[in-house]
């Protein structure tokens, strides 16, 4: 369940169980962000602290035990924005930690630490000059990893959320039918990101990649999406078409979608082929007509 609160100029830090190993948030902050984990409710050690745009919104640190130097820091100016809130995710477990940003698969810092300690809290809070206003989910104890807050949907930000096995994190985008609703998801595959079907009833989401349909039970889920489906052909991508991958050689691939056989199953379009792709059957099946996701 997503949590919205605010927080005052204060080294103070609120503390929420964590069902998982990892959370997702938005903030809205002009600097320093703050954010505790912690084996109790409560900021005593051992303790990791991830501060986000600290040092006058120039730099993010991660910090164990209260102690510098930093175990992990990059800069990252004007990461922070007192404006508009900004999406983040920090991921835990077997001794690692990392840190990035909503939508982008790469962390910006990260730590492995050889002597890790139980996580069950979390804390966030603001400081040096900064208040503060929070949307944040911790993970779904039953998922691979976390889905984004659904407060965060009605804003359409666009957010790819860890699932497997069949799992639909709330606020996933549905985009076809086959006998059943499927989700807008994609996988790594041979290399490349390729986006493509969730089936829930299969646990798998399907992807389309060199002649053939491939089941993979490890993948991510198209989350916070108010895009719309529209008409194109031979290739065609709009301007405003959402990025969801990139083939095994760095082109762009987006996400399409065709009626056929009955149904309306989501594929890949991949302009230099002038086709969108289809998972169906077994196979990867090229259409020329087909329908795009783009952003609003």
């Amino acid at each position: 369940m997503a949590i919205s609160l605010t927080t005052e100029d204060k080294l103070a830090y609120k503390f929420y169980p964590a069902s998982g190993r990892q959370l997702q948030f938005r903030v809205k902050a002009p600097n320093d962000a703050h954010i505790a984990l912690t084996t109790g409710p409560s900021d005593d050690q051992p303790i990791y602290e991830v501060f986000i745009g600290g040092w006058g919104n120039s730099k993010s640190v991660i910090r164990k035990n209260k102690t510098q130097p930093e175990v992990s820091q990059e800069e990252t100016p004007a990461i922070l924005s007192n404006d508009e809130l900004r999406g983040f995710w920090i991921r835990w477990g077997d001794g690692q930690i990392s840190v990035g940003k909503e939508g982008e698969p790469s962390a910006i810092l990260s730590y492995f630490d050889p002597e890790p300690f139980e996580i069950n809290y979390f804390g966030v809070c603001t400081a040096w000059g900064a208040q503060g206003e929070w949307l944040l989910e911790d993970s779904n104890a039953n998922a691979s990893a976390p889905s984004a807050p659904a407060e965060l949907l009605s804003g359409g930000s666009v957010c790819w959320c860890d699932a497997s096995g069949g799992s639909i994190p709330p606020g996933a985008l549905e985009g076809g039918d086959d006998g059943e609703p499927l989700y807008v998801a994609r996988a790594n595959h041979e290399g490349a990101v390729i986006p493509g079907k969730l089936k829930p009833s299969h646990g798998v989401c399907y992807i389309a990649w060199g002649g053939e349909e491939h089941g993979k039970a490890d993948y991510q889920v198209l989350c916070g999406c108010t895009g719309n489906w529209v008409a194109a052909s031979g290739g065609d991508v709009p301007s405003n078409a959402i990025p969801a991958g990139e083939t095994e050689d760095g082109e762009p691939l987006f996400v399409g979608r065709v009626n056929h056989e009955g149904t309306m199953t989501i594929g890949k379009v991949q302009a230099s082929h002038s086709v969108c792709y289809i998972p169906f059957a077994g196979s990867e099946v090229p259409f020329a007509e087909y329908e795009i996701l783009v952003g609003n």
